[in-house]
Parts: C-alpha cells; structure tokens; sequence
C-alpha cells in the first residue's frame, strides 16, 4: 500500500470516530443506533477495500446511526484488544485476520462477508432498536483512551511474530529448512549417475495437484471470501497480507496457476515432442520446479518470521514444488546423460 493510501485509510478510519463523538448521545436518545468495532491493519489490501469502498456509502446512508470504532492491529493496543476479542467471542482459527467487524454478537471477517451481511444486520437492528456496543473487555477504556501514533509499531520482534502462531510458523521452519536441504543436496549431486528410474505420470500428477491449490487459492483472493483452513496455521491472515500480491495486483496463486500450467506444458513436450526438443525440455522442466521452489522458499520465509502466520494451502504446493524439483531434476540428469553417452 502506498503511503497516500495508507494515509488516507487512517484519516478516514479516524474520521468515522472522531465526527460522530459530540453527537453520540443525542442521536442514541433520538434514534436506534447502530454500534460497531472494526479490526484493521494498514498493510492489508482487504482492510483498504472495505475502508474505502465499502462502509462510506453506509456512512453517508444511515449518518449518526451507525457508528464505527476503528482499531489499528498493527499498534499494540489494537493488537491486544483484537486477542481479547478472539478470546471472547471465540473466534476459530481458520477466522482469525483482518478485517475483522463486530456488531453485537456477530463477527464479520474479510472483504467479502463484511460487505454481503453488514448492511442487512445494520437494518434488522437498526428495527429492534438498536445494536450496543459490542461486549469486549476494555472496548470502553479503548475508545476513551487518547489516539495513539499512526507509525505502525516496530517493538514487535520476529520472536513476537512467531509465536503469533506456533505450531503453523514451526510447520513451515521445518518445510523452509526441508526445501533449503533439498537445493543444496540436488546442486552437490546433479552431475551423479541417476540412482533411479521413476513412473513419468508422477510428475503430471503433482503439478495437476498444485494447479488445484493454487486455483482455489486464486479463487479465494479474487472473491474475497474466506479460506477453509485446517487446525494448524492462519490461511486466512496470511491471505489477507500485502504479500499475498505481488507488484500490487497479481495475485501469488495466479503465479503458481502459471507455474503448474507451464511446467504440464513442458512435461508434455519433454514425453511427445520432437526428439530434438526432450533434452531442452527436460533442462526447462527443471529450471521451472528450481525457480517455482525457490520462490516458494521466500514465501515460506515470511510466513512464519514475517507476516506471523502460516498458511496449510501454502506449505502444501512448496511441499509439491519441491518433490516436483527432485523428480524433474532426476528426468533431466538420465536425458543429458543419455544424450552424452550417445554423443560419445
């Protein structure tokens, strides 16, 4: 996000507050009012949409019955009044992650859901009455308290961050350290005799198989909508990072959806092309599952030391990418061998 966004963001977000406050508790005497608590993070691209798109119209519609209290995740007040929320209204894991809206008993969470269900609670409740304030230990002490810095915080360690989400950040430790060993040991051995000749439908398999991850994946980052996750890792949180887009606007599932189609091209040249062609294919099925697996390596990193969250879906198509490296790099060492020993 640049920092003309992030600042816009911020103003508005203080804005819907701030205007509202000499007037809450006439409109409250006068009309229902509806009450609401919005988690957001200035590096999350769905926190922007939903702040700039989505709640003005419904600002502008209902005025001083809706009201909005924004709290920033990335400072640390926000960030333990949003564990406190988990906490109370017992938010699972595969929730977890910006934006996040409350409004009485109901959580919202991402840029599709907050969208589709907010304006018909605003207007049941809004009928019944009113919505308070929803029920979170130290909401009343937070909106009285003075605004703190819109810096985003920086005390916040890599240690912190791991432990955000352990058991997923030591999942992906384990499968970062196991891609890392894999590269290293296929650079040492790649001019070795090939020990082995393996099924050639294995690798079609795998990359159909990574095509599916990253096509729901792409799925879920084009609807907005939330990600099935298992009860290890925050799918959802690290989806709803700056990282899940690279460049701005092309989404990482897209690039692996690429990845997988290139390298199902390639296998298909490398088994039914043109002779001529199967030693080159078989070098550019390789290069393709090194660079898919490098570039997984780097998500992987950020997963766990930088974002705080690991995502299921993520570490299964590094986990493919890397099994694709090995099985390709063995196809290519029999072709380039088998092409020397005739040459020879």
């Amino acid at each position: 996000m640049s920092m003309s966004k992030m600042t816009k963001t911020l103003l508005l977000l203080t804005l819907l507050v701030i205007s509202i406050a000499p007037f809450a508790s006439t409109v409250k005497a006068e009309k229902p009012v509806i009450y609401a608590v919005l988690f957001y993070s200035p590096t999350c691209p769905h926190c922007e949409q939903v702040i700039n798109e989505v709640l003005p119209p419904l600002v502008e519609k209902y005025g001083l019955q809706l009201q909005i209290f924004a709290v920033n995740t990335y400072e640390e007040r926000g960030n333990s009044l949003y564990q406190v929320t988990v906490e109370e209204f017992e938010i699972p894991n595969d929730r977890l992650g910006v934006p996040t809206l409350i409004v009485g008993d109901y959580v919202l969470v991402g840029g599709g859901e907050i969208p589709a269900r907010l304006p018909g609670i605003i207007e049941e409740g809004l009928a019944q009455g009113g919505i308070d304030w929803p029920a979170i230990p130290g909401l009343e002490e937070a909106r009285n308290a003075p605004a703190e810095s819109t810096t985003p915080k920086t005390e916040q360690t890599v240690k912190d961050k791991f432990k955000q989400d352990i058991a997923g950040n030591s999942l992906s430790v384990v499968v970062l350290l196991g891609m890392i060993a894999s590269i290293i040991t296929l650079g040492i051995n790649f001019d070795k005799r090939p020990k082995y000749n393996q099924p050639q439908w294995i690798i079609p398999v795998l990359a159909i198989i990574g095509l599916g991850i990253a096509s729901y994946m792409s799925f879920v980052e084009a609807t907005q909508t939330e990600a099935v996750c298992g009860p290890i890792g925050h799918c959802n949180e690290v989806q709803q990072s700056s990282y899940a887009t690279l460049f701005g606007f092309l989404p990482v599932g897209y690039l692996g959806m690429i990845g997988c189609v290139a390298i199902l091209f390639t296998w298909v040249l490398q088994n039914y092309g043109p002779n001529k062609w199967r030693r080159l294919m078989s070098t550019t099925l390789c290069g393709l599952a090194l660079f898919g697996t490098l570039f997984s390596i780097y998500l992987t990193f950020l997963e766990p030391f930088v974002i705080g969250a690991s995502c299921m879906w993520c570490l299964s198509s590094a986990v493919i990418m890397t099994l694709l490296l090995w099985l390709s790099a063995n196809n290519a060492k029999h072709a380039w061998r088998k092409n020397d020993l005739q040459e020879a």
